[in-house]
């Protein structure tokens, strides 16, 4: 069982898309919706508190895989997220990611969080802050215009992989 307080943001991203809760809610969790925005990764949950979370490729193997912690539809999407499909990723402790919903006037704010257990480098960090904003202006555009953004989805940031091999081989959340 994750204990939920021990997870501290690490990240933040806001962005507000012109829809209703139940169109941010199946982009969110539709894997027909996910493919067109996490660069072809479709999202694979088991719809419980405590059930399967999975990215998968297209060939069908497991990018990300974690836990439900939070299940609140249209409003609360929070889970257990971590990379497998990354070789030097599968060993570090898994992140809580979390997708918030809230009525903003007219529009939908979308607020997603990405928490860590333990102090993480930067340049790990680094990862998700050249991905995260690409994934969720992806969403917005889906959802808005039904038209996926054309954008490559880089390599990891220099250093990334570097800092992921020293934190395994010095295992920094061991110590806290």
């Amino acid at each position: 069982m994750v204990e939920i307080a021990k997870f501290k943001p690490n990240t933040v991203y806001v962005t507000y898309i012109a829809a209703t809760p139940e169109q941010v809610w199946q982009a969110l969790t539709d894997p027909a919706f996910t493919r067109q925005y996490i660069f072809g990764f479709a999202l694979e949950i088991e719809p419980r508190v405590g059930g399967a979370f999975k990215l998968l490729t297209a060939d069908g193997s497991t990018h990300v895989k974690g836990e439900v912690l939070d299940l609140s539809p249209p409003r609360r999407l929070s889970c257990t997220w971590g990379v497998k499909g990354m070789q030097d990723f599968g060993e570090l402790p898994d992140c809580v990611v979390t997708y918030e919903i809230e009525t903003s006037g007219e529009t939908m704010k979308l607020t997603l969080t990405e928490s860590r257990s333990w102090d993480v480098p930067s340049a790990i960090l680094a990862g998700g802050r050249a991905g995260w904003p690409k994934i969720i202006s992806g969403l917005k555009s889906v959802v808005e215009t039904g038209k996926r953004l054309r954008m490559a989805m880089e390599g990891p940031p220099p250093g990334m992989i570097e800092a992921a091999q020293r934190a395994i081989a010095e295992k920094p959340w061991e110590r806290r």
